[in-house]
């Protein structure tokens, strides 16, 4: 079978190839915390068997081969403001009343989110001094 894409399909491919290049090249090791403060058994893959954790953190993914039977590349906790404020939902300790403003919450020295309803939007932040990779 022989297929002639000619000068403009070259190109295309071409152009898709390197834009395919630019999205993985820009992807960011994510912040200690978004990694460290996941639940092992929450994980979700972002990989394949036997990736390394150069691998795994070129696409913008956690690495962490110590616990046995859970995915060891995984998509990282959302990024925040502030990595005092990453953690799993489960985590948040409310740290004002429903409907508080952004401003009022951060008058408080806490961690704003509304992102997800049905849990605290404003909530107290944790010390990164247990975050690792």
């Amino acid at each position: 079978m022989n297929v002639n894409m000619g000068p403009r399909g070259t190109w295309l491919l071409a152009t898709l190839l390197m834009l395919g290049l630019c999205a993985l090249a820009g992807a960011q090791k994510p912040g200690a915390c978004q990694c460290s403060r996941l639940n092992p058994h929450n994980r979700v893959n972002c990989g394949f068997p036997g990736i390394s954790g150069d691998d795994c953190f070129s696409r913008g993914c956690c690495f962490d081969s110590s616990v046995v039977g859970v995915p060891w590349c995984f998509n990282p906790l959302p990024k925040q403001e502030s990595e005092e404020c990453v953690m799993e939902v489960s985590a948040r300790k409310d740290c004002g009343y429903p409907g508080i403003s952004p401003e009022e919450c951060e008058s408080r020295k806490c961690c704003f989110s509304d992102t997800i309803p049905q849990v605290p939007w404003c909530f107290f932040p944790i010390s990164v001094e247990d975050c690792h990779y």
